[in-house]
């Protein structure tokens, strides 16, 4: 009990488990993997805020994708706080005067977090994004799928799966893109500025890529510089499943949120031993995601692509780099 004369705490994280949670939310993906978020805690409340820095001019001129990368990495923080017994309640876009301030998080203690956010928690560090043809999902059932639907639902996001007869669509909507992009300078200039690095902890790394045998196989895929002549997984065409994250409408909160639905899924399916692929150059373009719209069972608007597979046995895939703490995450007073 506390009365006037006695002091008032609010129970918040120490600073050992702010450092291990922020390692774990910028393990999140993101568009090119720019990694375009700002954590700033000021000893109370967490804020993320969005780089205006790390604009794609050319691949996302309105933020669209860059506000999904930090939804992502917003989800990926609030279930490592979850692992660790706190909970994390969230406004999202507090400020319309600051439309770069996504979140703010307060917490209070959570003994007992469901157990599959404590599964999805110990998957961030194994998630990766698998560019390479993938197997059928193995354990795909509709019991699967449901689960999945049940994780982004909540964040007022459609997740459908695909049948297999949309796939050729898919797939003519993803070479459509491509092309349209093949002399747009401002862009190819953009895509060869993030790829292909092997030193910067930025950008995707030379072995992120895939080689042009690799990609022929893959139907469904932004065509990124290619890698070195290599011909991993030489005999697979991919068979990976095709879902698609939508919403009803088309404004940062929902793209913030189809942040955090993507990475809730991501997260399960990795728990799960799937291997998965965020495609996003699909809904670049108006043409596209009116294209893809037309395969979905609502009226939504599609945002993000996402391939589910099963990568071949053995296989380890290195993690993707990421941008030392001290550049995305600061500790100071208000």
């Amino acid at each position: 009990m506390t009365t006037s004369d006695s002091p008032t705490t609010t129970a918040v994280p120490d600073h050992r488990t702010l450092l291990a949670v922020m390692r774990l939310a910028v393990r999140a993906p993101s568009v090119h993997n720019t990694q375009p978020w700002r954590w700033r805690f000021d000893g109370a409340r967490l804020h993320l805020y969005s780089d205006p820095d790390r604009v794609l001019a050319a691949a996302d001129p309105h933020g669209r994708q860059r506000t999904i990368s930090c939804g992502a990495a917003l989800h990926h923080a609030r279930t490592a706080f979850a692992a660790r017994g706190w909970h994390t309640d969230t406004v999202r876009l507090p400020d319309p005067a600051q439309p770069d301030h996504l979140a703010v998080i307060d917490f209070r203690p959570w003994p007992d977090p469901p157990p599959g956010v404590l599964t999805r928690a110990e998957a961030i560090e194994r998630r990766r994004t698998d560019r390479l043809p993938m197997l059928a999902p193995r354990g795909w059932s509709g019991e699967f799928v449901s689960g999945l639907r049940r994780l982004a639902n909540p964040h007022d996001i459609e997740f459908d799966v695909l049948g297999d007869d949309a796939r050729p669509r898919l797939a003519a909507v993803s070479e459509h893109a491509d092309a349209a992009r093949h002399d747009d300078m401002m862009y190819q200039h953009e895509l060869q500025w993030w790829t292909g690095n092997s030193e910067p902890p930025e950008g995707i790394p030379t072995d992120a890529l895939v080689s042009h045998a690799e990609q022929s196989r893959v139907d469904v895929g932004r065509a990124f510089p290619a890698a070195q002549h290599s011909a991993r997984r030489a005999d697979l065409t991919d068979a990976a499943r095709l879902a698609v994250f939508s919403t009803e409408e088309d404004a940062p909160p929902r793209w913030l949120r189809t942040g955090e639905a993507l990475s809730a899924v991501l997260l399960e399916a990795t728990a799960a031993g799937l291997a998965t692929c965020p495609v996003t150059h699909i809904t670049e373009l108006p043409a596209g995601r009116r294209t893809v719209a037309t395969l979905l069972p609502h009226e939504t608007v599609p945002q993000v692509v996402l391939r589910i597979g099963t990568a071949p046995e053995g296989e380890q895939r290195p993690p993707t780099p990421r941008r030392p703490l001290a550049e995305v995450f600061e500790v100071r007073s208000s």
